[in-house]
């Protein structure tokens, strides 16, 4: 099976869309990928299903918005290999289903919680294993809609929202703010766009996730040279 180049990857929402996706391309490319999931059986039938088509993969409960849940996963990752050479922030909610003016508070908060505290949570807590593999990789999966720049100019009146957009706009600041501290350490920190991609948070997009995965992995595997603090889609830089 594909696997055991040293390398260790972990997802977090990793049984299914996208981040299923980028984990089963990070182990063809040799690391081993281990899918974070809320669910414990969900990510080992992931697994599974990897395992089915070649790639060695593990799995570890992880709830992002849980601190426990994610201190048991690093430490069960610590047990287990005693690294990390990629974290991928993955998981993430849209839960936005009304104007911004009329979401519900619950709704907005609970999106930052998932969105925004999830992936300071997660990173803060694997940065130990991120440590000591030494120049490893944080990719926090963004969103076209966190862009400022474009959401204040040409941008859909029925993609208008504001927990979502604004999480994500959170989250490339948390990138930004990251990067900046982990510079010296070569830990590179980018935020990708995948762009609208067919999962189950956007039913009428047409890009396939296994297309919006190959832009993740392209920064969660950059070489030496490659940049840090950055807000990539599959074109290049994304306007803040």
């Amino acid at each position: 099976m594909l696997g055991n180049s040293g390398r260790v990857a972990l997802v977090t929402g990793a049984n299914r869309g996208i981040g299923f996706e980028v984990a089963g391309q990070l182990g063809r490319l040799g690391y081993v990928p281990i899918l974070a999931a809320r669910d414990r059986s969900l990510g080992e039938a992931a697994v599974g299903r990897l395992a089915r088509a070649g790639i060695a993969a593990e799995c570890v409960e992880l709830n992002v918005t849980d601190q426990a849940s994610v201190r048991a996963a690093a430490e069960e990752v610590d047990r287990r290999h005693g690294r990390l050479h990629a974290l991928v922030n993955n998981a993430a909610i849209a839960v936005d289903d009304a104007r911004p003016s009329r979401l519900a508070v619950d709704a907005f908060r609970r999106t930052f919680e998932t969105n925004v505290i999830g992936v300071f949570t997660v990173t803060t807590m694997m940065l130990p294993l991120l440590r000591a593999a030494g120049g490893s990789r944080i990719v926090n999966v963004s969103s076209g809609s966190a862009s400022l720049a474009l959401t204040s100019s040409d941008w859909p009146d029925e993609w208008n929202a504001a927990a979502y957009p604004a999480s994500k706009t959170a989250v490339n600041a948390l990138t930004v703010q990251f990067a900046t501290e982990l510079r010296p350490t070569g830990i590179k920190v980018n935020a990708v766009d995948p762009g609208y991609t067919l999962t189950d948070m956007s039913p009428g997009a047409t890009r396939t996730a296994a297309e919006a995965a190959a832009i993740v992995v392209r920064y969660a595997t950059l070489g030496d040279d490659g940049p840090t603090g950055g807000f990539f889609n599959a074109d290049g830089p994304v306007p803040w």
